[in-house]
């Protein structure tokens, strides 16, 4: 076997592979000697079939699958040997192409990028602000209405039902005449306004009172889940049992049992507690920006020119999207490139392969239970289909990455940020929304 290097231009590089006839045939002969004990053919006893008449029987095959192995082996022991680790997967074309035949040495060229060595990056400058956002009061009262408008009870009342009120009914719905099935209930308590019925049923019970039979007259919706009952007009005989009016809850330390916990103090600290963890990962995302401005300028490195293009295509075609956020499809013309585009390529290529050098010489790793916990939160996006996104991630392997590179970048991240120099900053929740803003802008 012979590697030639043909290219060698910055990071460009290009190498011509020669395996010989010779060595082919031999690693063909080898792997029919391996097999040839547990071949059986007609004629011939099981491991004494001749290797002429295996050769003739299984050598086409045998040999696709040597030419590969040769060349994969050439490959590897080319990267062990030089250190290069290419930036995409290298490019690898027969030289003779459909011309080769059985008998002529095997030449392949393969063309790749190398990712540059990344210089030492001098941390020990690093200095950051972390902005810290307490919960006011009002901000804790504010979300103990909310808390208690969700656990609202409702209260016999005199009068006819209004917006908001809870009516229950006995009903039974009537499509062309006939009930159908899945049409009835008894004592449903169905709150007017909520939405939770087809599209003008909660109106019509509006100004009803307790004992009022009512006939309401709907039409399914088109897109309507059951296919018999989708477009078709329907009435329901519905008989209004109770009206009842909306009572929020107390704020108190029953409101915060009804919440798993023993009294509304504790309740009122983990509603503190929540807010101040958006605070702070508002904010840990203002200061990784921080971060990666200063790291941008700590090294210079020549960058793989297919990883900038890729990159600038990619944020292209996003920005454009974020244009055009009515046309979802790719059936669009080419998106132009610019050089705003190419820089912040140019920035991000640099930056993820820094963090990436870091962390392998840190040997950080996501752990099986970020990686598990990561897939989990993308599942929830999907309910009712967990179990298929799972299986989706098991089997993609650029899935895996996509979920794989953003835990691990923000691992390096924290890494990095526990080594600099880092001063706390308490700052209004308006002055951390203008900050967040700004990221958007830049």
């Amino acid at each position: 076997m012979q590697v030639t290097e043909t290219l060698n231009e910055g990071l460009k590089r290009g190498y011509q592979i020669t395996i010989t006839a010779a060595e082919l045939d031999e690693k063909v002969n080898a792997k029919l000697r391996e097999a040839q004990p547990e071949i059986e053919m007609k004629g011939f006893r099981k491991g004494k079939v001749p290797m002429a008449l295996l050769k003739k029987q299984f050598g086409p095959r045998v040999l696709g699958e040597a030419m590969q192995e040769s060349v994969d082996g050439a490959m590897n022991e080319h990267f062990d040997a030089t250190g290069d680790r290419p930036a995409l997967q290298p490019e690898v074309k027969m030289d003779a192409g459909e011309e080769w035949k059985e008998g002529d040495d095997v030449v392949v060229t393969m063309t790749y990028e190398a990712l540059p060595q990344i210089p030492e990056a001098d941390l020990s400058s690093v200095t950051l602000e972390r902005l810290v956002v307490k919960a006011s009061a009002e901000e804790v009262e504010d979300a103990l209405k909310n808390l208690a408008a969700t656990a609202q009870s409702f209260d016999d009342k005199d009068g006819a039902a209004e917006d908001g009120d809870q009516v229950v009914i006995d009903f039974t719905g009537y499509v062309d005449g006939e009930a159908f099935e899945g049409g009835a209930a008894e004592d449903y308590p169905l709150v007017l306004g909520s939405g939770s019925f087809i599209p003008g049923f909660e109106e019509q019970l509006v100004g009803v009172k307790a004992g009022d039979e009512k006939t309401v007259e709907v039409k399914f919706p088109e897109e309507y889940g059951a296919a018999n009952l989708a477009g078709k007009d329907a009435t329901f005989e519905c008989t209004v049992k109770a009206v009842k009016g909306p009572k929020e809850a107390e704020i108190d330390d029953e409101l915060a049992k009804k919440f798993g916990v023993e009294d509304l103090e504790t309740l009122k600290g983990q509603i503190a507690e929540r807010l101040e963890g958006e605070y702070a990962g508002a904010a840990r995302a203002v200061m990784k920006r921080a971060l990666l401005d200063q790291l941008d300028g700590k090294v210079s490195f020549d960058l793989p020119p297919s990883l900038v293009d890729a990159e600038a295509n990619q944020i292209a075609h996003q920005l454009w999207h974020e244009e055009n956020p009515d046309h979802h499809g790719h059936d669009h013309g080419e998106i132009e490139v610019t050089d705003e585009h190419r820089k912040l390529a140019e920035r991000r290529v640099r930056l993820g392969l820094l963090l990436a050098d870091i962390g392998q010489k840190q040997e950080i790793q996501i752990s099986d239970a970020e990686f598990t916990q990561a897939v989990m939160t993308q599942a929830r996006q999907y309910p009712g289909q967990e179990r298929q996104f799972f299986e989706f991630v098991q089997q993609n392997a650029q899935m895996r990455q996509q979920i794989q590179a953003p835990l691990f970048e923000d691992k390096v991240v924290d890494w990095i940020a526990e080594q600099a120099d880092v001063t706390e900053k308490e700052v209004s929740k308006d002055d951390l929304e203008k900050a967040v803003e700004a990221l958007d802008e830049e």
